[in-house]
Protein backbone atom coordinates (compact mmCIF):
# COMPACT_ATOMS: atom_id res chain seq x y z
CA UNK A 1 0.00 0.00 0.00
CA UNK A 2 2.56 2.70 0.96
CA UNK A 3 4.67 1.20 -2.03
CA UNK A 4 2.03 2.49 -4.16
CA UNK A 5 1.29 5.74 -2.47
CA UNK A 6 4.68 6.68 -2.89
CA UNK A 7 5.04 6.24 -6.50
CA UNK A 8 1.92 7.82 -6.81
CA UNK A 9 3.34 11.16 -5.16
CA UNK A 10 6.33 10.65 -7.44
CA UNK A 11 4.39 10.19 -10.77
CA UNK A 12 1.65 13.90 -9.57
CA UNK A 13 4.97 15.45 -9.19
CA UNK A 14 6.50 14.94 -12.41
CA UNK A 15 2.82 15.87 -13.82
CA UNK A 16 2.85 19.13 -11.94
CA UNK A 17 6.20 20.14 -12.76
CA UNK A 18 5.78 19.61 -16.58
CA UNK A 19 2.91 22.41 -16.28
CA UNK A 20 4.72 24.56 -13.92
CA UNK A 21 6.14 27.94 -15.84
CA UNK A 22 8.17 30.01 -13.49
CA UNK A 23 10.50 29.37 -10.77
CA UNK A 24 8.19 30.66 -7.87
CA UNK A 25 5.36 27.90 -9.12
CA UNK A 26 8.10 25.08 -9.23
CA UNK A 27 9.39 26.66 -5.52
CA UNK A 28 5.92 26.35 -4.35
CA UNK A 29 5.13 22.94 -5.72
CA UNK A 30 8.80 21.35 -4.40
CA UNK A 31 7.36 22.83 -0.62
CA UNK A 32 4.24 21.26 -1.30
CA UNK A 33 5.44 17.48 -2.33
CA UNK A 34 8.65 17.21 -0.46
CA UNK A 35 8.11 19.90 2.20
CA UNK A 36 7.42 19.60 5.76
CA UNK A 37 3.74 19.53 5.74
CA UNK A 38 3.63 17.40 2.64
CA UNK A 39 2.01 13.98 2.09
CA UNK A 40 5.47 12.63 1.40
CA UNK A 41 6.99 13.77 4.16
CA UNK A 42 3.84 11.86 6.10
CA UNK A 43 4.86 9.06 5.21
CA UNK A 44 8.37 9.36 6.33
CA UNK A 45 7.58 10.20 9.80
CA UNK A 46 4.97 7.39 10.10
CA UNK A 47 7.75 4.99 9.34
CA UNK A 48 8.15 4.46 12.92
CA UNK A 49 4.96 2.63 13.46
CA UNK A 50 5.91 0.12 10.99
CA UNK A 51 7.50 -3.41 11.72
CA UNK A 52 11.35 -3.33 11.70
CA UNK A 53 10.56 -5.48 7.98
CA UNK A 54 8.85 -2.95 6.46
CA UNK A 55 10.54 -0.27 8.11
CA UNK A 56 14.01 -0.96 6.48
CA UNK A 57 11.89 -1.26 2.85
CA UNK A 58 9.82 1.31 2.88
CA UNK A 59 12.30 3.82 4.27
CA UNK A 60 14.90 2.68 1.58
CA UNK A 61 12.02 3.01 -1.13
CA UNK A 62 11.34 6.26 0.23
CA UNK A 63 14.51 7.83 0.21
CA UNK A 64 15.24 6.64 -3.36
CA UNK A 65 11.89 8.12 -4.18
CA UNK A 66 12.69 11.40 -2.64
CA UNK A 67 16.69 11.66 -4.00
CA UNK A 68 15.05 10.75 -7.81
CA UNK A 69 11.98 13.71 -7.20
CA UNK A 70 15.31 15.98 -6.04
CA UNK A 71 16.82 15.49 -9.00
CA UNK A 72 13.57 16.28 -10.86
CA UNK A 73 12.99 19.48 -9.64
CA UNK A 74 16.96 20.29 -9.91
CA UNK A 75 16.78 19.54 -13.52
CA UNK A 76 13.42 21.82 -14.14
CA UNK A 77 14.89 24.65 -12.13
CA UNK A 78 17.94 25.23 -14.28
CA UNK A 79 15.34 24.04 -17.72
CA UNK A 80 13.32 27.06 -16.50
CA UNK A 81 16.33 29.26 -16.06
CA UNK A 82 17.35 28.70 -19.18
CA UNK A 83 14.25 29.55 -21.06
CA UNK A 84 14.00 32.37 -19.30
CA UNK A 85 17.41 34.36 -20.04
CA UNK A 86 16.97 36.86 -22.65
CA UNK A 87 20.53 36.24 -24.55
CA UNK A 88 19.75 39.46 -26.33
CA UNK A 89 18.82 41.75 -23.37
CA UNK A 90 21.20 40.35 -21.14
CA UNK A 91 23.85 40.26 -23.82
CA UNK A 92 27.16 42.61 -22.78
CA UNK A 93 29.13 44.82 -25.12
CA UNK A 94 32.44 45.16 -23.91
CA UNK A 95 33.68 48.11 -25.94
CA UNK A 96 31.32 50.27 -24.29
CA UNK A 97 32.31 52.50 -22.57
CA UNK A 98 31.55 52.20 -18.79
CA UNK A 99 29.45 55.01 -16.90
CA UNK A 100 31.32 57.48 -15.21
CA UNK A 101 31.54 56.84 -11.04
CA UNK A 102 30.94 60.02 -9.59
CA UNK A 103 33.86 60.94 -7.20
CA UNK A 104 34.29 63.74 -4.51
CA UNK A 105 37.64 65.96 -5.38
CA UNK A 106 39.50 68.65 -2.81
CA UNK A 107 38.18 71.82 -2.79
CA UNK A 108 39.85 74.49 -4.95
CA UNK A 109 41.28 76.58 -1.74
CA UNK A 110 42.89 72.61 -0.60
CA UNK A 111 44.12 72.06 -4.13
CA UNK A 112 45.84 76.11 -4.53
CA UNK A 113 47.36 75.52 -0.89
CA UNK A 114 48.66 71.97 -1.77
CA UNK A 115 50.49 73.44 -5.33
CA UNK A 116 52.03 76.68 -3.14
CA UNK A 117 53.79 73.97 -0.73
CA UNK A 118 55.01 71.67 -3.40
CA UNK A 119 56.61 74.94 -5.09
CA UNK A 120 58.16 76.16 -1.76
CA UNK A 121 59.13 72.61 -1.00
CA UNK A 122 61.00 72.17 -4.33
CA UNK A 123 63.06 75.60 -2.78
CA UNK A 124 64.24 73.56 0.30
CA UNK A 125 61.35 75.02 2.51
CA UNK A 126 59.40 73.04 5.11
CA UNK A 127 55.99 72.95 6.71
CA UNK A 128 54.40 73.92 9.74
CA UNK A 129 51.42 74.65 11.37
CA UNK A 130 49.98 76.42 14.38
CA UNK A 131 46.61 77.46 16.01
CA UNK A 132 43.46 78.88 14.76
CA UNK A 133 42.89 80.04 18.73
CA UNK A 134 45.40 82.22 19.58
CA UNK A 135 46.85 84.71 22.38
CA UNK A 136 47.56 88.19 22.54
CA UNK A 137 50.55 87.55 22.64
CA UNK A 138 51.31 85.47 19.40
CA UNK A 139 48.84 87.13 17.52
CA UNK A 140 49.89 90.45 18.77
CA UNK A 141 52.56 91.47 21.10
CA UNK A 142 54.98 89.43 19.78
CA UNK A 143 55.08 90.83 16.46
CA UNK A 144 55.72 94.40 17.58
CA UNK A 145 52.27 95.10 17.15
CA UNK A 146 51.46 97.68 20.13
CA UNK A 147 48.34 98.11 21.86
CA UNK A 148 47.09 101.27 19.84
CA UNK A 149 47.62 99.58 16.79
CA UNK A 150 44.40 99.44 14.24
CA UNK A 151 44.62 95.89 14.07
CA UNK A 152 43.44 95.38 17.57
CA UNK A 153 40.19 97.00 17.60
CA UNK A 154 37.65 95.28 18.46
CA UNK A 155 35.41 95.50 14.91
CA UNK A 156 38.89 93.69 13.16
CA UNK A 157 39.32 90.64 15.52
CA UNK A 158 36.97 87.97 16.96
CA UNK A 159 38.06 86.88 20.77
CA UNK A 160 36.56 84.55 22.94
CA UNK A 161 33.89 85.89 25.35
CA UNK A 162 34.45 86.26 28.71
CA UNK A 163 38.81 85.85 27.65
CA UNK A 164 39.95 88.96 26.19
CA UNK A 165 43.43 87.49 25.96
CA UNK A 166 42.67 84.76 23.31
CA UNK A 167 40.64 85.11 19.79
CA UNK A 168 40.69 83.72 16.67
CA UNK A 169 43.70 84.56 14.83
CA UNK A 170 43.85 87.43 12.86
CA UNK A 171 46.99 86.22 10.40
CA UNK A 172 49.27 83.02 9.99
CA UNK A 173 52.21 85.28 11.78
CA UNK A 174 50.91 84.06 14.83
CA UNK A 175 52.93 81.34 13.99
CA UNK A 176 56.14 82.81 13.70
CA UNK A 177 57.14 82.89 17.18
CA UNK A 178 56.06 79.53 18.20
CA UNK A 179 58.50 78.30 15.27
CA UNK A 180 61.26 79.91 16.52
CA UNK A 181 60.47 78.90 19.89
CA UNK A 182 61.66 75.53 19.06
CA UNK A 183 63.75 75.57 16.52
CA UNK A 184 67.02 77.85 15.53
CA UNK A 185 68.65 79.28 12.63
CA UNK A 186 68.84 78.96 10.08
CA UNK A 187 65.67 78.17 8.31
CA UNK A 188 63.57 77.83 5.74
CA UNK A 189 59.75 77.31 6.43
CA UNK A 190 56.16 78.29 5.46
CA UNK A 191 52.85 78.30 7.42
CA UNK A 192 49.65 77.66 5.57
CA UNK A 193 46.06 78.18 7.46
CA UNK A 194 42.99 79.67 7.54
CA UNK A 195 42.65 82.85 9.54
CA UNK A 196 39.59 84.59 10.73
CA UNK A 197 38.66 88.99 10.72
CA UNK A 198 35.51 90.32 11.91
CA UNK A 199 35.09 92.57 8.94
CA UNK A 200 32.05 93.34 6.52
CA UNK A 201 32.05 90.62 3.47
CA UNK A 202 32.60 92.02 -0.39
CA UNK A 203 33.62 90.86 -3.23
CA UNK A 204 37.55 90.78 -2.41
CA UNK A 205 36.83 90.51 1.78
CA UNK A 206 36.10 87.74 3.65
CA UNK A 207 35.69 87.10 7.52
CA UNK A 208 37.28 83.91 6.64
CA UNK A 209 40.13 82.93 4.54
CA UNK A 210 43.27 81.21 3.96
CA UNK A 211 46.82 82.54 3.98
CA UNK A 212 50.01 81.17 3.73
CA UNK A 213 53.14 82.61 5.77
CA UNK A 214 56.78 82.17 5.37
CA UNK A 215 60.28 82.85 6.69
CA UNK A 216 63.33 82.45 5.84
CA UNK A 217 66.66 83.56 8.93
CA UNK A 218 70.40 83.02 8.92
CA UNK A 219 73.32 85.08 9.30
CA UNK A 220 73.61 86.20 6.25
CA UNK A 221 69.79 86.83 4.58
CA UNK A 222 69.32 89.79 2.77
CA UNK A 223 66.24 91.35 1.12
CA UNK A 224 67.65 90.40 -2.16
CA UNK A 225 67.41 86.66 -0.99
CA UNK A 226 63.42 87.87 -0.11
CA UNK A 227 62.74 89.23 -3.53
CA UNK A 228 64.06 86.35 -5.87
CA UNK A 229 62.27 83.58 -3.34
CA UNK A 230 59.11 85.11 -4.28
CA UNK A 231 59.63 86.60 -8.11
CA UNK A 232 60.56 82.36 -8.28
CA UNK A 233 57.78 81.16 -6.64
CA UNK A 234 55.08 83.62 -8.82
CA UNK A 235 56.76 82.40 -11.59
CA UNK A 236 56.17 78.52 -10.74
CA UNK A 237 52.62 79.05 -9.67
CA UNK A 238 51.13 80.62 -12.46
CA UNK A 239 53.36 79.09 -14.85
CA UNK A 240 54.71 82.15 -16.64
CA UNK A 241 55.89 85.45 -16.19
CA UNK A 242 53.77 88.21 -14.67
CA UNK A 243 53.94 91.79 -14.01
CA UNK A 244 54.96 92.48 -10.91
CA UNK A 245 56.11 95.71 -8.44
CA UNK A 246 57.75 95.89 -5.16
CA UNK A 247 57.23 99.07 -2.94
CA UNK A 248 58.00 100.04 0.08
CA UNK A 249 55.27 99.64 3.08
CA UNK A 250 55.20 99.87 7.13
CA UNK A 251 54.29 96.08 8.61
CA UNK A 252 54.82 96.39 12.70
CA UNK A 253 56.80 92.98 12.56
CA UNK A 254 59.22 93.68 9.56
CA UNK A 255 62.10 96.75 8.74
CA UNK A 256 62.49 97.38 5.98
CA UNK A 257 58.84 96.51 5.03
CA UNK A 258 57.98 95.86 1.42
CA UNK A 259 55.06 95.00 -0.77
CA UNK A 260 54.67 92.78 -3.70
CA UNK A 261 51.78 93.18 -5.97
CA UNK A 262 51.33 91.68 -9.21
CA UNK A 263 49.06 92.92 -12.36
CA UNK A 264 45.32 91.76 -11.98
CA UNK A 265 44.76 88.86 -13.84
CA UNK A 266 41.60 88.95 -14.38
CA UNK A 267 41.08 92.66 -15.82
CA UNK A 268 44.68 92.44 -17.08
CA UNK A 269 45.51 95.72 -15.60
CA UNK A 270 42.63 97.89 -16.84
CA UNK A 271 40.66 97.83 -13.32
CA UNK A 272 37.99 95.65 -11.86
CA UNK A 273 35.90 95.00 -8.71
CA UNK A 274 38.52 92.32 -7.55
CA UNK A 275 41.22 94.87 -7.68
CA UNK A 276 39.11 97.53 -6.98
CA UNK A 277 39.76 99.95 -10.07
CA UNK A 278 43.83 100.37 -9.69
CA UNK A 279 44.72 97.33 -12.34
CA UNK A 280 46.95 96.10 -9.27
CA UNK A 281 46.48 93.36 -6.56
CA UNK A 282 48.55 93.53 -3.19
CA UNK A 283 49.70 89.74 -2.71
CA UNK A 284 52.74 89.28 -0.63
CA UNK A 285 53.27 91.81 2.02
CA UNK A 286 56.46 91.31 4.29
CA UNK A 287 59.88 92.34 4.67
CA UNK A 288 63.21 91.86 6.50
CA UNK A 289 62.08 90.86 10.33
CA UNK A 290 61.87 92.71 12.83
CA UNK A 291 64.60 92.05 15.63
CA UNK A 292 61.77 92.67 18.69
CA UNK A 293 60.62 89.57 16.57
CA UNK A 294 63.56 87.65 17.38
CA UNK A 295 63.55 88.93 21.05
CA UNK A 296 60.24 87.70 20.93
CA UNK A 297 61.53 84.55 20.06
CA UNK A 298 64.24 84.02 22.81
CA UNK A 299 67.07 84.94 20.38
CA UNK A 300 70.11 87.59 20.94
CA UNK A 301 69.20 90.86 19.59
CA UNK A 302 71.13 91.57 16.05
CA UNK A 303 72.30 87.86 16.03
CA UNK A 304 70.41 86.84 12.81
CA UNK A 305 68.19 88.44 10.23
CA UNK A 306 66.17 87.07 7.95
CA UNK A 307 62.84 87.43 6.19
CA UNK A 308 58.87 87.16 6.16
CA UNK A 309 56.18 87.14 3.78
CA UNK A 310 52.57 86.51 3.95
CA UNK A 311 50.68 85.00 0.62
CA UNK A 312 46.84 85.16 0.16
CA UNK A 313 46.57 81.61 -0.66
CA UNK A 314 42.17 82.77 -1.25
CA UNK A 315 43.97 85.64 -3.42
CA UNK A 316 45.93 83.46 -5.44
CA UNK A 317 43.44 80.92 -6.16
CA UNK A 318 41.04 83.51 -7.45
CA UNK A 319 44.08 85.30 -9.56
CA UNK A 320 44.78 81.84 -11.32
CA UNK A 321 41.42 80.70 -11.92
CA UNK A 322 39.74 84.06 -12.98
CA UNK A 323 37.39 84.42 -9.97
CA UNK A 324 35.53 87.83 -9.09
CA UNK A 325 33.94 87.06 -5.76
CA UNK A 326 35.78 86.12 -2.85
CA UNK A 327 32.37 84.78 -1.24
CA UNK A 328 32.32 82.01 -3.49
CA UNK A 329 34.82 79.55 -2.44
CA UNK A 330 32.82 79.07 1.20
CA UNK A 331 29.43 79.24 -0.55
CA UNK A 332 28.83 75.72 -0.10
CA UNK A 333 27.72 76.03 -3.57
CA UNK A 334 27.86 72.96 -5.72
CA UNK A 335 27.90 74.52 -8.97
CA UNK A 336 30.96 76.44 -8.17
CA UNK A 337 32.74 74.07 -6.33
CA UNK A 338 32.09 71.13 -9.05
CA UNK A 339 34.06 73.44 -11.63
CA UNK A 340 37.39 72.84 -10.22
Amino acid sequence: MLEEKIRNIKNQIVKSIERVKNSKELSDLKARSIGRKSDFNKIMKDLKNLSIEDRRNIGKLANVAKSEIVKIFEKAAREIKTKSFDHEAEKIDVTVPGNKIKRGHLHLITQTQNEVEDIFALMGFEIAEGLEIETDFYNFDSLNIPKDHPSRDMMDTFRIKNKEDILLRTHVSATQVRYMEKNNPPFRVIMPGRVFRNEATDVSHEHTFYQMDGMMAGEDVSASNYYSIIDEFLKRFFGKDIKTRMRPSFFPFTEPSFEIDFQCLICKGKGCSVCSGTGWIEIIPGGMINQHVFVSAGYPRNKYQGFAFDIGITRLAMMKHKIDDIRLFQSGDLRFIKQF
